[in-house]
């Protein structure tokens, strides 16, 4: 039996800057050198790209009562659990075992984008998203991060806006 062949990624794109081509919507992709020794992802990723924290979002999987959910949130801040398992009709949440939301994502760990996961999961975007013209979340991997307009992640993650972060 033949193998299917696998999706040729353009020019080197991750899933999700693939996905975001694919939808024609307007993105910028930047690039920064990603020191290991940083002790966070988003807030490394806000300092190299001159940006502010309120406006670089990170992507968190957590366990709502048994289901993965993706929670989009500013790396200023902390999610908010409660409010998370709130958003979509549950009643506990935790944060997903690392190695499972790898698994599920097809990411690794602080390059978690909410674009172009592996398996589609339940989306939460943090309100605070629609204060700003453009944020940035992952690109999908360490180093790389994307900006667009929060309508339009909302959109092509069949996001639900809610206030899930806290500072």
């Amino acid at each position: 039996m033949a193998k299917k062949p696998k999706k040729q990624q353009q020019s080197g794109g991750t899933p999700a800057t693939v996905a975001l081509a694919a939808a024609g919507v307007t993105y910028t992709v930047h690039a920064y050198e990603h020191d290991p020794t940083h002790p966070s992802y988003g807030e490394e990723a806000a300092e190299a790209m001159g940006v502010s924290p309120e406006r670089v979002f990170k992507t968190l999987v957590a366990d709502v009562d048994g289901a993965l959910t993706v929670a989009v949130v500013p790396v200023a801040g902390q999610l908010d659990l409660k409010a998370l398992a709130a958003a979509v009709g549950g009643k506990r949440a935790a944060l997903a075992d690392p190695a499972l939301a790898e698994r599920t994502t097809g990411y690794v760990r602080g390059g978690i984008s909410p674009l172009g996961q592996r398996k589609r999961l339940p989306t939460v975007l943090d309100a605070s998203a629609s204060g700003h013209a453009t944020i940035c979340v992952s690109a999908g991997r360490r180093g790389l991060e994307v900006e667009l307009s929060p309508d339009d992640l909302a959109k092509l993650t069949d996001a639900t806006l809610a206030p899930v972060g806290r500072a």
